[in-house]
């Protein structure tokens, strides 16, 4: 088995790089890894908005009385850049997302009938990490976070994390992402976490049951909680053989409680809600980064930076070529057309090899409106009426299927 480190690949590729300039753990994505950024954000707002979460923005700034209130100043200072004066207050770069949430959440009255209230944000945070840990794009100091926090009643707590397991195995099986295996992070010992026995209790025995009643196996691990409360880790090993943390859901008692979070109940009077803390894909930075060693940086076709690249094989098949890129690019594919000056028809075809999709257009197709596809994984596929080969790439990408294509020659 190939072990692909994607420092190198990821700028081989022209996915990211980063400069002395901007600084350490700081990359910055370039167009290649910005096309597969965006369609990963683009899949995940997509499948949150059909389970019925509610897209947010909050600024990357706040307060520092507000992480004095939802405890990160206190549990969490170390990992956190220092305080800027601006205006005789404190202002500082937020290392989650969730205390912003929380303010969102109470900035208007809420009913038993709106819980579960889900709220997503794929949004900035901040981590003072040391340049000795920083590494390509999986320890960075800037990070882009799929996270999202559902605010509902104790007892609808089994029901949404269950929900969010699943929203999970969906995105891995889209994305090709096989031996994942759970771990329930509980506390350790020391000053670092909440110090709320009933709180811990409470929350543990919440996740343990969800995972009992799925029936799925998992691990429990001391001291790799957050430090308000357990959570589900989703765990990988990259091609090294390390141990990574690729996504979470975390239940959290104590954060609505420091912010005076409520809800009107059944019964007219106020209720606390449960918080419980999500990220599907986890940090784009990691997943990316997990994506690119894990395919060689030949990426499922729905978020490859080129998904079809066209090749004539001489001038004559060059005009037939651009329409039919064109007609890719109208689809919403990201197609490449090739130049048949630029080496034999081989050598560009081994160019694209990481390219799920290589539309091949001599005279012969060019004359008879055909296209002659070529996948990735080596199959050669008949010639195709230009139409038909277009629905069938569309159809793949769409369904953000892992195969290329249907069985049989036709889409």
């Amino acid at each position: 088995m190939t072990v692909h480190d994607h420092r190198r690949l990821g700028r081989e590729l022209d996915l990211f790089d980063t400069d002395p300039l901007i600084g350490a753990g700081l990359p910055f994505w370039l167009p290649a890894g910005a096309a597969v950024r965006q369609s990963l954000e683009d899949w995940i707002r997509g499948q949150e908005r059909s389970a019925g979460y509610r897209q947010v923005h909050s600024p990357v700034l706040g307060k520092r009385e507000l992480y004095e209130r939802s405890g990160h100043w206190a549990h969490y200072r170390d990992d956190m850049f220092p305080p800027m004066d601006v205006g005789g207050e404190q202002l500082v770069l937020r290392p989650s997302l969730c205390p912003h949430h929380a303010v969102v959440y109470r900035s208007r009255p809420h009913s038993h009938r709106e819980l579960p209230l889900r709220l997503a944000e794929l949004g900035g945070m901040y981590r003072a990490e040391l340049s000795g840990v920083l590494g390509g794009l999986t320890r960075v100091r800037g990070i882009q976070l799929n996270d999202a926090h559902v605010f509902c009643a104790p007892e609808q707590v089994p029901g949404e994390v269950a929900r969010v397991l699943a929203m999970i195995r969906r995105a891995y099986a889209a994305l090709g992402i096989e031996g994942a295996r759970l771990r329930l992070s509980l506390p350790g010992d020391g000053g670092k976490y909440v110090p709320d026995p009933a709180l811990w209790e409470r929350a543990t025995a919440l996740l343990a049951g969800v995972l009992a009643e799925s029936g799925l196996p998992y691990e429990e691990v001391d001291g790799e909680a957050a430090f308000y409360g357990p959570k589900i880790d989703v765990q990988l090993t990259d091609g090294a053989g390390r141990e990574f943390t690729l996504s979470t859901v975390q239940v959290d008692f104590h954060q609505p409680e420091r912010f005076g979070l409520a809800y009107t109940g059944h019964d007219g009077r106020r209720h606390r809600p449960v918080m419980i803390h999500h990220a599907v894909l986890g940090s784009l930075e990691r997943m990316v980064a997990h994506l690119v060693e894990l395919h060689g940086g030949a990426f499922p076709a729905w978020c490859a930076p080129v998904q079809v690249a066209v090749l004539p094989v001489g001038a004559d098949g060059l005009a037939a070529a651009e329409a039919f890129a064109g007609r890719c690019a109208d689809a919403g594919l990201r197609a490449e057309l090739g130049d048949p000056d630029r080496g034999s028809l081989g050598a560009r075809i081994h160019a694209a090899r990481r390219v799920p999709y290589v539309a091949v257009i001599g005279a012969r197709e060019a004359a008879e409106g055909l296209v002659a596809l070529r996948l990735r994984d080596g199959r050669r596929l008949a010639p195709l009426p230009d139409g038909e080969a277009l629905r069938g790439i569309t159809a793949m990408v769409g369904d953000h299927a892992t195969a290329l294509w249907p069985a049989g020659n036709r889409p």
